[in-house]
């Protein structure tokens, strides 16, 4: 943010990712801010309960579990088995990192029916294998494996 005859300041908004909070912070020209000492390891999901999402790294076989208020928004994107980054910070896991794009299978939908573009609706509703729903275009059957922007939930093409 630039005003007239001032310096240009960066005001930032930051979360916490282990508690969740969110500070608001204003950044001079030159201001050194120190970085935080991260580390990513791949990880495969096991499962998910009311404890939170459950991961085991392939190596080690140590298993961690990340608390659902702060990953449920990878939830409906994670598949039994596959293999997942965890960002840990001092040796305990905070976040996961999904992919762009994850492959899914159809495991219920309805029948694409001709003329059913008249309202513009050109997508129905289709459950994915582990639960979730998603939009998908009318010629998608049961069985079919889609890919899914995981940023926005949306379908991206068939597999």
């Amino acid at each position: 943010m630039r005003t007239a005859q001032r310096k240009p300041v960066r005001r930032t908004k930051l979360k916490n990712l282990i508690t969740g909070a969110v500070l608001e912070q204003t950044y001079k020209h030159g201001d050194k801010i120190e970085e935080a000492d991260v580390a990513r390891t791949k990880a495969s999901f096991l499962y998910a309960d009311d404890a939170g999402l459950h991961f085991m790294d392939g190596t080690s076989f140590e298993q961690y579990a990340l608390p659902l208020d702060t990953s449920d928004y990878a939830k409906p994107y994670l598949k039994d088995g596959q293999e997942y980054t965890l960002v840990t910070f001092e040796g305990k896991p905070i976040t996961v990192e999904l992919p762009k794009k994850i492959e899914m299978k159809i495991s219920q939908t309805s029948e694409g029916v001709r003329g059913n573009t008249a309202q513009g609706s050109v997508t129905k509703e289709a459950v994915l294998e582990n639960g979730t729903t998603a939009q998908v275009p009318l010629f998608i059957k049961q069985g079919d494996t889609i890919r899914i922007n995981t940023d926005s939930g949306e379908y991206v093409e068939r597999v």
